[in-house]
């Protein structure tokens, strides 16, 4: 089965984009392109902890919910909740209500506190973790990686949970630590244009 298929512009993409409708926008707009944004990489790595055992449509479908329900993902908002906030993300039905994930954001976000009084910036440390440019170069087929792995051993020696090895490979994939866009997905080229003019947060 070919790896590719045509949008609706009669360009090839990557299979996976077909699965759902709303999977298009998100795979020629986001997925791959690199995130600096401190916020912006803790709601994608919370939201790859909320998709473990579930698919990503669930998510992405939610990912305005939980928006609404974490405060834009400002970590240092969700630093200062209780278990009264706890209680009330129990009953939202708007987002997965799964206690261990819920609290996993919370404690996660406290990590993410230390890390930027450490690092300068949660971007900083994330992208210290990228993977040389041979890597780069080449699609991944795999779930996990040697960097995934290495990423999520440094996340769990600081006290974060729900970052697996393969929760941390989708969230490379999905901030454009590596570029997992097919040979011949017309979004690859362009993800590969923008990393050449972006600079990487450094520590």
């Amino acid at each position: 089965m070919s790896a590719t298929i045509w949008g609706p512009d009669g360009k090839s993409r990557c299979r996976w984009c077909s699965a759902a409708p709303e999977f298009l926008v998100y795979h020629d707009t986001e997925w791959g392109f690199p995130v600096s944004d401190d916020h912006r990489l803790f709601e994608k790595l919370s939201l790859e902890g909320f998709q473990s055992g579930l698919s990503w449509r669930t998510i992405l479908a939610k990912r305005e919910n939980f928006r609404a329900a974490y405060d834009g993902f400002d970590f240092d908002s969700i630093a200062r909740f209780t278990e009264r906030d706890v209680d009330r993300l129990l009953k939202d039905e708007g987002i997965v209500r799964h206690r261990g994930k819920i609290e996993a954001v919370i404690n996660n976000a406290r990590r993410a506190q230390e890390l930027v009084k450490r690092e300068g910036s949660l971007a900083a440390f994330i992208w210290g973790h990228e993977p040389d440019t041979q890597q780069l170069a080449k699609p991944q087929t795999p779930s996990t990686s040697a960097a995934s792995v290495a990423l999520s051993k440094d996340l769990k020696k600081r006290g974060w949970k729900f970052v697996g090895p393969t929760t941390v490979y989708a969230f490379m994939q999905a901030i454009g630590l590596i570029n997992d866009h097919v040979e011949g997905c017309v979004i690859r080229a362009e993800v590969e244009r923008v990393r050449e003019k972006f600079k990487p947060p450094r520590r």
